[in-house]
């Protein structure tokens, strides 16, 4: 039927728990995703860590996340432990409609064993590798998160790939509708790392005049040496404050009673859910025109985006004369999780309702006999 409860298997990354403590957006996604799922009366299974919290049925592999177990070490080689979450998925398999993988698509070609529609996320950038694996595996459904991160994929492959943009919980943060404060001070969100770039934003906070927050932490050696050499010296409790990690309490609170959010990416980035996090609290979002940025920021109502990052520092003060009404109002409508939730659940009846023209998919690569 139709619209029919569907048993539904969300296969989860096991370095973060669900919902994570600090960082770790696909683990919020995800956590969004299940509860609302079993809300709407869908059966959903989450196969995860132990630490994990779901209004599912919790399929636990190992009894903490790999971030801790690793740390402590208990833990030491992530495929050991992602080896035997795909094999628990596959052994249940026949128990679900539809398996939802949010897994690298390293493991996108062991769901050719699998008896069970399946449905792959891409939540990174592509790499010559992910293209290969589509490529020699194209019956094996996926999906972007922003039209910038698949196109690649599109073009070079000649197939079309379904998008579904990331979702927030807007009913979670506080927006702050009607800032008002002697000195404004703007935010940046994101890890330690030239990629994300919180150098350019204090370079950006400067030449606009104002003071910044910096949130996040560097999460390996080599962002530890940038974060020491580039960051801290400019780090002076006044004009530049570090914050560190923030839980989503302390994000909120960043968030809410910051002017705005610098987001001067120096990457492609594939969506960039503290974008939409900035704008649920009112805040407008001022960043560099790089991977998914046009596809959430819409100038003149949630903030403005640029090509350069000189061209950033003008675009502050038009920002801070954007309604955040409007600015909260205008991202909820177009990133409300519940909008995320209805498009998987429309790709998940596309997935099992194939039409019955619709071409076979080509194979280009020769099968061994057991596999045709």
């Amino acid at each position: 039927m139709k619209n029919a409860p569907l048993r539904i298997a969300q296969v989860a990354p096991l370095w973060t728990p669900i919902p994570p403590f600090n960082y770790g957006g696909i683990e919020l996604l995800m956590k969004l995703l299940v509860d609302d799922l079993v809300d709407r009366g869908h059966a959903v299974t989450l196969f995860a860590s132990a630490d994990c919290q779901t209004r599912g049925q919790l399929h636990s592999v190992c009894e903490k996340n790999l971030t801790d177990l690793t740390s402590a070490g208990d833990a030491y080689c992530y495929e050991y432990y992602t080896n035997s979450l795909f094999a628990e998925v596959l052994q249940n398999a026949r128990h679900f409609d539809l398996i939802h993988f949010h897994l690298s698509t390293a493991w996108l070609p062991m769901a050719s064993a699998c008896p069970t529609q399946t449905l792959f996320t891409l939540h990174t950038n592509l790499t010559c590798d992910d293209l290969w694996a589509f490529k020699r595996w194209p019956e094996i459904p996926v999906n972007g998160i922003s039209k910038n991160q698949i196109a690649p994929a599109q073009t070079q492959l000649a197939r079309q790939f379904p998008v579904v943009h990331n979702g927030c919980d807007f009913d979670a943060y506080s927006p702050n509708l009607q800032l008002e404060t002697a000195q404004p001070r703007l935010a940046f969100l994101g890890r330690m790392s030239p990629q994300k770039n919180p150098l350019g934003a204090i370079q950006i906070a400067k030449a606009a005049g104002l003071p910044i927050d910096l949130a996040g932490q560097p999460q390996n050696a080599s962002e530890q040496r940038y974060f020491a050499e580039q960051i801290q010296p400019l780090v002076d409790g006044s004009s530049v404050r570090w914050i560190g990690p923030v839980d989503h309490a302390a994000k909120n609170l960043l968030l809410r009673n910051s002017a705005a959010l610098i987001f001067p990416i120096q990457w492609d980035e594939p969506f960039g859910l503290v974008m939409i996090e900035a704008m649920a609290c009112g805040t407008p979002v001022v960043a560099l025109r790089r991977g998914s940025v046009p596809e959430v920021v819409d100038p003149g109502l949630t903030g403005f985006h640029a090509p350069t990052l000189e061209e950033l520092p003008p675009l502050v003060e038009r920002a801070l004369q954007l309604d955040r009404a409007t600015v909260r109002t205008h991202a909820e409508s177009r990133f409300a999780y519940r909008r995320m939730v209805d498009s998987y659940v429309d790709l998940y009846r596309t997935l099992l309702s194939p039409s019955p023209t619709a071409p076979t998919l080509p194979v280009h690569a020769p099968r061994p006999p057991f596999l045709q």
